[in-house]
């Protein structure tokens, strides 16, 4: 066992290699120059490569980390869907790395003045990954910051060891450590790695560690992106088709056993309504899932301490006489602590009070709250902190374009859960405790580039024709008098 002195010198030794690596980095990134579109594309496709010929070996990480982890579920939501992100780069960066033309003020336009953006590499990035999707989270943001012309260095999470490890070891085979580089380790390596000075941080995690690295983070001045979480709502219109409803529901929540920060995590329903939906939940979840524990298409709680956690905000609900449905259609015993698997629990109209209602659940629980006007749903949306995605089924246009536009969330899906996601060309990010700042397609390049405006003079020397230099006199009075006016 080691001592608190060694575990301290572990990390000062870590520290100083990841301060290695970022010199490193850095000392290329300034040797290189302007970052040719030739050479970001030569990373993209490398990384794309990556991905399409590693695809068993990460299967089998991930689900080493797991217990079970099905490989489809990998195949869509960590491989397919990172290299479509960089193949939506690939394909519109060269217009992204174009100078942008903005409009010069009169009188300066009329004597062939321009304005222009220029889009600059920001130099080193950092990007600290979560578990949930440790492999999605490394290269679906790493388009857009390759794509901007950075170099990269990359904190995955301690909590999927084999997957950490074999994207370290996969980049090094891929990557030179100039370009990319992993860093491995645990909490500590993780904190120390957030003080670094980067150019830009990315970080991906729960809001209280969110807080601590933007804190780190500040200390460097280093600009931030926060993808963080939160409690997504779904509100259920009276005009919604309730089975094809429910079973969008169970599948988003189906997913990854709900570990997914975009995941439905509480459901508005008409009260006159509930039993129907109810009903349609358990129908579609036993269509998809006719046994949870042995069934190698559902997915395990990534580790015991989230499986003791989600079994106690069900517990804790129980105990307070709250209803609760249980789909387990094989009635089998869940209790086996080696293979943490959970069923999907709905738990109807829990007080607020709970901990299910208070906490980001991150597990296969849907809480279902009922209700009689679409403006109560609004207010309590409202009234709690804004969540990184909202939800919205029916065919009432008129209720659909309320609740888009009072109703504030990072992003938004209609008649469907966590599609907007999927949706290469649309930012995707958070506000206020779900997270700040956006990434994907050109949101995502911008985030990582340094927008640098540009004023390049014209024919003439405007402000002498303006009479702007002294001394002043009558020709530049009449000159203000023109500009400021009502």
């Amino acid at each position: 066992m080691t001592t608190a002195a060694e575990q301290a010198g572990a990390v000062i030794d870590a520290r100083g290699a990841m301060l290695e690596t970022l010199e490193l980095q850095r000392k290329a990134f300034r040797a290189e120059g302007f970052v040719q579109y030739g050479t970001r594309i030569d990373r993209i496709e490398r990384c794309i490569a990556l991905l399409v010929d590693n695809q068993e070996a990460i299967c089998n990480a991930l689900s080493a980390d797991y217990g079970c982890r099905s490989p489809y579920i990998t195949r869509m939501a960590e491989i397919m869907t990172s290299v479509g992100n960089l193949k939506h780069v690939k394909k519109k960066l060269k217009s992204w790395m174009k100078p942008e033309r903005r409009s010069a003020p009169v009188p300066m336009n009329l004597f062939g003045a321009r304005a222009l953006v220029y889009h600059q590499p920001k130099g080193v990035v950092g990007n600290m990954t979560p578990w949930n999707i440790p492999v999605g989270m490394v290269f679906s943001p790493m388009a857009d910051i390759l794509g901007a012309g950075n170099r990269v260095m990359i904190k995955p999470s301690e909590f999927t060891p084999h997957t950490s490890e074999l994207t370290r070891e996969l980049i090094g085979r891929y990557f030179d450590r100039s370009e990319i580089a992993v860093m491995t380790g645990g909490p500590e390596v993780g904190a120390a790695f957030a003080s670094l000075p980067f150019d830009h941080l990315l970080f991906t995690g729960a809001t209280s560690i969110g807080r601590m690295v933007m804190r780190a983070a500040a200390e460097n001045l280093t600009p931030v992106t926060l993808e963080l979480g939160g409690k997504s709502p779904v509100i259920v219109s009276a005009s919604a088709d309730i089975e094809d409803t429910a079973g969008k529901i169970v599948t988003g929540k189906g997913q990854n056993a709900g570990q997914l920060c975009i995941a439905p995590d509480y459901a508005f329903v008409p009260e006159s309504r509930l039993e129907v939906f109810l009903e349609s939940c358990r129908k579609n979840f036993v269509a998809q899932y006719p046994t949870t524990v042995l069934n190698p298409d559902y997915n395990a709680m990534i580790n015991e301490r989230h499986y003791d956690r989600v079994l106690g905000y069900i517990e804790e609900a129980r105990a307070a006489g709250a209803r609760i449905i249980e789909l387990n259609p094989g009635r089998e015993d869940f209790s086996d602590r080696v293979r943490h698997k959970i069923p999907l629990h709905i738990v109807v109209n829990p007080d607020d009070a709970l901990k299910v209602m208070q906490e980001e659940i991150f597990g296969p629980v849907l809480v279902v709250k009922t209700y009689r006007d679409v403006g109560d749903c609004i207010a309590y949306v409202n009234a709690r902190a804004r969540p990184l995605a909202l939800y919205w089924f029916g065919k009432d246009e008129a209720e659909r374009e309320r609740v888009l536009r009072e109703t504030i969330s990072g992003g938004v899906s209609v008649n469907n859960v966590m599609m907007h996601f999927a949706c290469d060309d649309l930012p995707f990010g958070g506000v206020g405790g779900s997270g700040m700042g956006h990434y994907h397609g050109r949101d995502g390049f911008r985030t990582f580039s340094h927008a640098k405006g540009v004023f390049r003079e014209g024919r003439l020397n405007l402000s002498k024709l303006a009479g702007t230099l002294p001394p002043f006199g009558p020709k530049l009075a009449k000159m203000l008098d023109g500009q400021i006016r009502k």
